[in-house]
């Protein structure tokens, strides 16, 4: 009986410790989700008091006649495969350069890493400057031909430009997770590869790069998650221009939503950016985590 009642005693204490932070999550979370998925079936401008419903149109208008939606998709992918390849690809070499024995090591990993303290918005405002002040000033003085270039007024180079800055911004976070993965993989297995005469090459591919399995799978999901969502740098970098070429389908749900006063519509386009990616990690994660095993 006293461990029946302790056990019960037990239940309501976690109860009333856990109370507290699932009506937080409830209120932060789930309420605003199920309010998102109820006006993702209305016309509504965000202003009037009653929604009209209009059930599934928003999502048939969606995936059948915007275009922009379409667009916006597709620089999306591209943008987000890019960037996880990249991003990724150069983290880690920047890591294996980091990781030995070199006097300026600590002061480089501060600078890789500094910008990634600074807000997306800042850094586009900046590099903004610096693709329309900076480069035309190095374009007179060293004659060279590639700071003439339009950066933000093509398509493809308003592309690269958005991929370039978020790349540089965020690659010191991508760096300090390979590094600290690098600096886990024990010193006994590599003297012991270097004994059987593998060369740096060999002993890359056959022992760290297995062995740095977990730290690639948070850096990809990480980098997954972060590029299909990208929208600051956009916004102040160059402002869906030009022509409407760099518009990300977050961006394209904050101008339909925000700018054109489409509430209900851009709610749905918000409710399925959030399956797409949902369905995304969960894929990613599952196949990564599998090869750590493997592995």
């Amino acid at each position: 009986m006293r461990r029946l009642s302790r056990k019960w005693g037990d239940k309501l204490e976690f109860g009333i410790f856990t109370l507290p932070v699932l009506l937080c999550v409830a209120i932060a979370f789930y309420i605003p989700f199920a309010m998102t998925v109820r006006y993702s079936l209305t016309k509504w401008n965000g202003i009037s008091k009653h929604p009209k419903f209009v059930g599934l149109d928003n999502f048939k208008q969606i995936f059948l006649h915007d275009a922009n939606f379409a667009n916006a998709a597709w620089f999306t992918l591209k943008y987000a495969v890019l960037y996880i390849v990249l991003v990724n690809v150069l983290a880690i070499l920047l890591a294996l350069v980091l990781d030995m024995k070199l006097k300026s090591s600590t002061w480089l990993r501060m600078a890789f890493f500094t910008p990634y303290i600074l807000s997306l918005v800042i850094v586009g405002f900046i590099w903004k400057f610096i693709f329309m002040q900076g480069f035309e000033s190095l374009g007179a003085s060293t004659g060279w031909g590639v700071f003439d270039l339009s950066w933000l007024g093509e398509p493809g180079l308003a592309f690269v430009s958005i991929l370039g800055v978020s790349i540089w911004q965020s690659i010191g976070f991508y760096m300090v997770i390979y590094i600290a993965g690098l600096q886990s993989v024990p010193d006994d297995l590599k003297e012991a590869a270097v004994m059987d005469g593998a060369g740096p090459v060999r002993r890359f591919f056959s022992i760290t790069l297995p062995l740095l399995a977990p730290s690639i799978t948070i850096s990809v999901f990480m980098a997954l998650t972060n590029s299909i969502k990208i929208f600051d740098v956009i916004l102040s970098l160059t402002g869906g221009g030009p022509g409407g070429t760099t518009y990300s389908v977050a961006y394209d749900i904050y101008r339909d939503t925000f700018q054109n006063n489409l509430y209900g519509y851009g709610t749905a386009k918000a409710l399925i950016l959030f399956v797409a990616v949902l369905i995304i990690t969960i894929v990613q994660l599952s196949i990564f985590k599998r090869r750590e095993v493997e592995a």
